[in-house]
């Protein structure tokens, strides 16, 4: 089995949705459900990285920001009103980067989320993804100012020859600058994310990357292989990577694991005890609410967004659809999850995470036994610790976690994905 097919960060990925015929109420969605966590999209960047395949456009002019925010709080106004309850746990702004908008746009992104939704973003759990060209101290301040509790830059490499093969033009003295006024905001989680196995980056240089990160003793380290995905800049250049990532993230794991650092998924690295505070939330059982036109919802039986998209002109186009958008109140793109996906969720959501799956919280939410209901044992022998009470990877099983999660797709999903048509 290859190591690297695809980081499964959700289940199931956007590319199985289709269009929902009819379109529910999101009052229907919602009934009887726990939102748990609220998610904001910002889909704007200042540039487009080599290796990035997420939703988002570079140069939005001033107007295209304010559209944007105007039709938000559209959005955000329906949503509330098709909620039962809004006892959010655990929230993020994501993109895109959300410090693409400026400081006093940034103080109307958090007023319109508070006062629509019903939450005070200071009071739990908030997460804001940022650039080392955004990351400035008028942006923090207003980030740190309301509440802020993680910080997550995406640096990829202290190596100015290997960002620029990445496609990733930064300034390393911008970087530092960004990183120091992180700092001195006093948010109280920062995470820096690097990424491994870009074209000409040695073990030594990897080392030096995670050793300059260290170097401002981030609470949290995400440490990202590189994949080449199709649309993206690296994807178009025809060019491939081999297993040399495999080598490493073995020598970026243990690394941190000698620096103190404890390992929560294959990706993920924590200080013990530094925590955002999330423990509330539940991503097996507990739904979310997104709001943005790249944001995703989910509740326990349906998963919904806007179209998707990567390459930029359909991407501009979703944009423009969404600030013209007046009415919110169905879900428009989704997947129906039958009981049989949603127990395979639950088992690829807490699988891929270090601390493992609990049988008994598998067992009282579906009345059987998660080896009953899969072969986990047959089809990952080796990589497994089976126990009464939790099944966890071994530490080679999370090395290949980019494998054992796309291997427990279903076939449905499976032929969905296969027929989605990228743009």
């Amino acid at each position: 089995m290859r190591p690297y097919e695809s980081y499964v960060y959700a289940y199931p990925h956007k590319t199985a949705y289709r269009p929902l015929d009819p379109r529910p109420r999101l009052k229907e969605v919602w009934a009887g459900e726990r939102p748990g966590a609220l998610y904001v999209h910002i889909p704007f960047c200042e540039m487009r990285c080599g290796f990035c395949n997420l939703f988002t456009r570079t140069g939005a002019p001033d107007e295209l920001v304010t559209a944007y925010l105007d039709a938000l709080e559209r959005q955000a106004e329906q949503a509330r009103e098709a909620l039962q309850e809004t006892g959010f746990t655990t929230a993020a702004f994501g993109g895109g980067t959300p410090t693409y908008l400026g400081a006093g746009e940034l103080a109307r992104l958090f007023d319109l989320t508070e006062r629509t939704m019903g939450v005070d973003l200071a009071r739990i759990p908030l997460s804001v993804e940022t650039s080392p060209a955004t990351a400035t101290p008028d942006r923090l301040s207003v980030l740190a100012g309301r509440g802020t509790s993680r910080i997550s830059i995406g640096v990829q490499s202290f190596v100015p020859e290997e960002a620029r093969s990445a496609v990733r033009p930064q300034k390393r003295a911008e970087v530092d600058a960004a990183l120091d006024a992180i700092r001195a905001s006093g948010v109280p989680v920062l995470n820096i994310d690097l990424i491994y196995g870009i074209d000409g980056q040695t073990p030594r240089s990897w080392l030096y990357s995670l050793d300059t990160a260290l170097g401002w003793r981030p609470e949290e380290l995400y440490l990202y292989p590189l994949y080449v995905r199709p649309l993206t800049g690296l994807g178009k250049q025809g060019r491939a990577w081999d297993d040399q990532r495999l080598e490493l993230y073995r020598t970026g794991r243990d690394h941190l694991l000698a620096a103190g650092y404890e390992q929560v998924s294959m990706r993920m690295f924590r200080l013990p005890g530094a925590s955002t505070g999330d423990a509330d939330y539940c991503c097996q059982t507990d739904g979310m609410m997104g709001l943005g036109c790249g944001a995703r919802s989910y509740t326990s039986t349906l998963h919904y967004s806007f179209d998707y998209a990567v390459g930029a002109r359909h991407v501009r186009s979703i944009i423009d659809e969404y600030v013209a958008q007046t009415d919110f109140t169905t879900a428009n793109v989704g997947f129906a999850l039958s009981p049989g996906e949603r127990r395979r969720r639950h088992l690829i959501q807490s699988l891929l995470r270090a601390e493992g799956m609990s049988r008994s919280l598998y067992a009282d939410r579906f009345g059987t036994d998660v080896l009953d209901d899969f072969p986990l044992a047959a089809t990952f022998a080796g990589w497994l610790t089976i126990a009464d009470t939790t099944i966890t990877l071994t530490p080679e099983g999370l090395a290949y976690s980019d494998a054992i999660g796309p291997a427990l797709f279903s076939p449905q999903v499976r032929a969905l994905m296969d027929g989605y048509e990228a743009c």
